[in-house]
C-alpha cells in the first residue's frame, strides 16, 4: 500500500458484540500506524468488513457491503475478515472487488498485510491469509473504546462445545483466554483512563474461561475459571459496573449467582441462552442441559433478586421441531420469570450435524414462530418495566446523544430516556422510573 500522508480506512461489523470489540481494537492498531478513521459511508482507502457468520444474512449483507464499496469507491483496497473469512475465504476472496482475506490466525496482523497490499485490477482474486482452525491457539484481547461509557471487553475466544446448529468453533477454534491476572492488568488500563464507567465482559463461551496458554490442547486441563475472574474484578477500583454479556445455563452455577446477589459491581442482569423450551429440541441441538436446569437458574435468580433482569436466546425452526415441541418452547418461556426474548429463526449452515435432521421447517413457518415469540418478549419486557415504575434505581448515561434526548440504563438494563443534559454524560443518576 502506497505510504500516503493521510491514510483513511472505514470498519464496518457484523454480528456479536465480540466482532464489536475487536473490530475496536484493530481501529486502534491502524490508527498507530497514522490512519485517520472514516465512517464506513464516506470515502477511505481501506474499507475492514469483520464478518459474522451466525446466520445466512451475515453471508448477505458482507456481499452487499462489498458491492456497495465497489460503486462509491471502487478504488479502495477491500479487507474482509472475521467469522465468514475462516469458514470460507474462497467464497469471499471470489466477489469481485476483495483484495485480503485474512482468517481468524492473521486478523490481528492486519497492519502487516496492509503494508505490502495493493489494489488489483478487475478480475483478479483476492488474496486470502488464513489457516486451518485446529491451529489457532492464539488468544487476542481485545475492547471496545468508540462509547467511552461502556466498553466490551473480550476475555474469552472459541468454543469446544459442539452445537448441531452453529459453525463458531469451525471459524474460531479451540477454547481459549488470558490468565486472570492478565485480564485483571487489562481492565485496570481501562479503569486508569478515567472515562469507562461500565465493562460488559464477552466471550464466545465466556463461562468456560479459563482455558490458558498455547501448545498441547488435546486433553487441556482449564487451570482457572470464570468465578475466579469475578471475584478478582469486583475489587479493580475506577470501574462502577460489570455485566456478563452471555453465559451457558450449565456453566452459571449456583455460587455465582449468589455472589452476584451480593455483589457490588456486577449488575443485576444475566443473559441465559436456552435456544429451546424442548428437550426433544435440546437434545437434537446437543446443548448441555435440560429445560428442568435452567428453570433452576432462573428461579434462584428471581429469589435472589426479584429486580434482576433476565435475557433470554431462543432458535425457532430447528429441524424436528413439530407445532407441538414448538408450543411446548412457548408454554415453558410464557411460565418463566424473565424479562425479554433474543429469537433467531434457524438458518442452514455448512458442515453442521443439523443438516441431516428431518423434517425439515419450511421458512415460513420458521418466520410465523419467530414472530410469534417476538410478540412473547415484547410482552415480557413490557411487565418487567411496570413491576419497577415508581422504584428508584441507578441509571448511567450513555456518552452518545440521540437528537435532543439521551439514553441510559438501570442497574437491571431498564432503558430510560430523557431530554439532554450535559452534566449527566457518563454519570450513574437515581432515577425515580
Amino acid at each position: 500500500m502506497q505510504e500516503d500522508k493521510n491514510k483513511t480506512v472505514a470498519f464496518h461489523t457484523l454480528g456479536c458484540k465480540l466482532n464489536y470489540s475487536e473490530t475496536s481494537t484493530l481501529s486502534r492498531l491502524l490508527e498507530k500506524e497514522g490512519f485517520e478513521k472514516r465512517e464506513f459511508e464516506e470515502s477511505a482507502d481501506v474499507y475492514v468488513i469483520n464478518t459474522c457468520s451466525v446466520t445466512d444474512n451475515a453471508d448477505k449483507e458482507c456481499r452487499h457491503l462489498v458491492r456497495r464499496i465497489q460503486r462509491q469507491s471502487p478504488e479502495s483496497l477491500v479487507v474482509v475478515t472475521g467469522c465468514y473469512a475462516q469458514l470460507k475465504p474462497a467464497e469471499i476472496a471470489a466477489i469481485p472487488g476483495v483484495d485480503l482475506v485474512l482468517g481468524a490466525a492473521e486478523k490481528f496482523n492486519l497492519v502487516e498485510h496492509l503494508k505490502e497490499l495493493s489494489k488489483g485490477a478487475p478480475g483478479d482474486a483476492a488474496r486470502i491469509c488464513s489457516c486451518d482452525i485446529g491451529e489457532v491457539e492464539v488468544f487476542h484481547a481485545s475492547h471496545s473504546m468508540s462509547d467511552r461509557t461502556r466498553s466490551f471487553v473480550k476475555v474469552q475466544d472459541g468454543c469446544d462445545y459442539n452445537c448441531s446448529f452453529c459453525t463458531i468453533p469451525m471459524a474460531r477454534g479451540r477454547s481459549r483466554s488470558e490468565s486472570i491476572d492478565a485480564t485483571v492488568r487489562h481492565v485496570r488500563q481501562l479503569a486508569e483512563g478515567g472515562q469507562v464507567r461500565e465493562v460488559v465482559l464477552t466471550g464466545v463461551n465466556l463461562g468456560d474461561f479459563g482455558k490458558v496458554g498455547v501448545g498441547g490442547r488435546e486433553g487441556a486441563v482449564k487451570q482457572e475459571d470464570f468465578f475466579g475472574l469475578m471475584r478478582e474484578l469486583e475489587g479493580v477500583d475506577g470501574i462502577e459496573r460489570f455485566r456478563i454479556s452471555s453465559i451457558e445455563p450449565n456453566l452459571l452455577t449456583p455460587e455465582m449467582i449468589e455472589w452476584v446477589a451480593g455483589s457490588r459491581r456486577f449488575m443485576p442482569h444475566f443473559h441465559i441462552p436456552l435456544q429451546s423450551g424442548s428437550n426433544k429440541i435440546l437434545g437434537l441441538m446437543r446443548r448441555r442441559y435440560k429445560r428442568e436446569l435452567y428453570a433452576d437458574r432462573v428461579q434462584l435468580i428471581k429469589s435472589l433478586m426479584p429486580h434482576c433482569a433476565i435475557g433470554v436466546d431462543v432458535i425457532v425452526g430447528f429441524p424436528g421441531e413439530t407445532e407441538a415441541d414448538f408450543q411446548e418452547t412457548v408454554e415453558f418461556l410464557q411460565g418463566l420469570d424473565i424479562s425479554y426474548l433474543h429469537v433467531f429463526t434457524y438458518s442452514e449452515r455448512a458442515d453442521t450435524r443439523a443438516l441431516e435432521i428431518r423434517p425439515v421447517v419450511p421458512v415460513g413457518v420458521r418466520n410465523l414462530r419467530n414472530k410469534q415469540l417476538r410478540n412473547l418478549s415484547w410482552d415480557k419486557m413490557q411487565s418487567f418495566t411496570r413491576l419497577h415504575e415508581g422504584q428508584t434505581r441507578p441509571v448511567l448515561f450513555e456518552g452518545h446523544v440521540k437528537g435532543p434526548v439521551m439514553e441510559g440504563y438501570t442497574d437491571n438494563y431498564i432503558k430510560v430516556t430523557t431530554a439532554y443534559r450535559a452534566e449527566w454524560v457518563n454519570r450513574i443518576v437515581d432515577w425515580r422510573l
